[in-house]
């Protein structure tokens, strides 16, 4: 039952972050919008770092490799494999009009949308290998971590979650649509959780591969997108101070759990 629950988490975030469409008249505060992807960039860093790839050295260390190379190669795999899937999946990026990926016709909010689930994907794959990790009974990764990395990704998916929706309305779809494209977006997140899970026997013996692998594919969503797109326009500082109280936050859940 915990198992279900902390993957199920951070799915929570993004339905409570769409429901914003029957909250707010209209689009996001540009000031409160630049903050929350600061938010979710310090959230997902301070992830990638305590949750997915301390563990993994230390796990490589347990296991008498040496501790730096898989944490490497998976970082890097995990990078490559977000390039492969931005090059090869139609995406448009919010307040942009240049389609990425292969050339296509399909509408301007479906290209909106299949950017955020492309990039929900990782986050997805952390929550469930680290899970993976906990069920087959791993030592350093504990229950408490475990939660804490849901929680945490949690949080910067509220605002992922708004961020989707409300442009969806303005553009002109009803409320119950925008909520629903925007809850569509992260449905990929626990189905991917619960693909790591049910490979928990593959991925044991190469948990430090793929815990960093989950890492990469995180901080190419924050250096890709979110980063960027906090710092378009004006009030780019209150992203910067997103980022650090998304950092500490994150940080102190996953040292004080």
């Amino acid at each position: 039952m915990n198992i279900i629950i902390g993957i199920m988490i951070p799915f929570l975030g993004t339905v409570l972050g769409a429901s914003c469409v029957y909250l707010l008249k209209d689009k996001l505060n540009n000031r409160l919008e630049k903050f929350l992807l600061g938010f979710a960039s310090g959230v997902m860093i301070a992830a990638s770092i305590w949750s997915l790839l301390i563990p993994a050295i230390d796990l490589a260390k347990e296991s008498m490799q040496i501790s730096w190379l898989p944490a490497s190669i998976g970082f890097l795999l995990g990078v490559a494999f977000l390039l492969i899937l931005d090059s090869l999946i139609p995406h448009l990026h919010k307040d942009s009009e240049i389609q990425e990926g292969p050339k296509s016709n399909l509408k301007k909010t479906t290209m909106l949308i299949l950017a955020v689930t492309l990039h929900n994907i990782p986050e997805g794959l952390a929550v469930g290998v680290v899970f993976a990790g906990l069920l087959a009974g791993n030592n350093i990764i504990t229950l408490s971590g475990a939660l804490a990395l849901s929680i945490g990704i949690a949080l910067q998916n509220f605002p992922e979650g708004a961020i989707i929706s409300m442009p969806l309305k303005t553009e002109g779809l009803s409320k119950n649509k925008s909520f629903l494209y925007g809850v569509l977006s992260g449905i990929v997140e626990p189905i991917a959780a619960f693909l790591a899970i049910l490979l928990t026997s593959l991925v044991t013996p190469i948990l430090p591969y793929f815990l960093s692998f989950a890492a990469g594919t995180m901080i190419y969503v924050v250096v890709e997108e979110l980063i960027p797109d906090s710092h378009t326009g004006t009030h780019s500082n209150l992203s910067i101070v997103g980022v650090a109280l998304g950092f500490v936050l994150m940080m102190i859940l996953d040292i004080a759990l």
